[in-house]
């Protein structure tokens, strides 16, 4: 069941379960599209490609992501993802730790959110 979900201008997230300690999101980034440049200091993010491909980038490395892999992000570690592909990029995202929506530190955004 669908809790909440949010348009945003790279694309959207849906919010599927938040429990405490836990949230699962998908997240469909547009092609062409990318998440801000970003860190948490309250939450670890597994991320599962099921759709798609693009560019992650994980604190000092950059990287090919497709469908079928999965990616670990500590907390504090600066990360983004980018769809450099023709489809729908898609996410479903394992929020762990204190889950909150303004736990986002910007540190670049292609839309000029802080």
């Amino acid at each position: 069941m669908l809790l909440d979900a949010d348009n945003r201008p790279w694309g959207r997230w849906e919010e599927y379960l938040n429990e405490p300690g836990y949230r699962v999101k998908r997240i469909v980034v547009h092609p062409g599209q990318r998440l801000s440049l970003q860190k948490h200091e309250h939450r670890k993010e597994h991320w599962a490609i099921v759709n798609g491909t693009g560019q992650f980038t994980l604190n000092d490395d950059v990287r090919t992501v497709q469908e079928g892999d999965a990616v670990f992000i500590d907390v504090g570690d600066v990360h983004r993802i980018e769809n450099d592909g023709d489809d729908y990029l898609i996410i479903i995202e394992t929020q762990l730790g204190l889950c909150l929506e303004d736990d986002i530190i910007r540190l670049e955004d292609d839309y000029g959110r802080e």
